[in-house]
C-alpha cells in the first residue's frame, strides 16, 4: 500500500491505497473524461460520512468492475 498525494478542490490530501486500485481509479477517470483529481473529488462529494476516502474509492472500483462484469461483452 502506498500513499498517493492529490489536490482536491484546492486542498492537498494523501490517499493510502494499493497500486492496483489506483490504476483502476485512473482508468475510471479517463473513461469519464476527467482528471484524477476531478474524479476523486466526485467520489469525495458522494461518500458522505460512512467511509473514509480510500474506502470510498475502493468501493467505487468494486462497483465499476461489477457493472463491467454484468455487461455481455465483458
Amino acid at each position: 500500500m502506498r500513499n498517493h498525494s492529490i489536490t482536491i478542490r484546492g486542498h492537498a490530501t494523501s490517499i493510502s491505497m494499493e497500486d492496483e486500485f489506483w490504476e483502476c481509479v485512473r482508468d475510471m477517470a479517463k473513461e469519464q473524461g476527467l482528471s484524477i483529481a476531478a474524479f476523486v473529488a466526485l467520489i469525495d462529494e458522494e461518500r458522505g460520512t460512512d467511509h473514509n476516502l480510500s474506502s470510498a474509492l475502493r468501493l467505487a472500483v468494486l462497483k465499476w468492475w461489477q457493472e463491467k462484469a454484468a455487461k455481455p461483452e465483458f
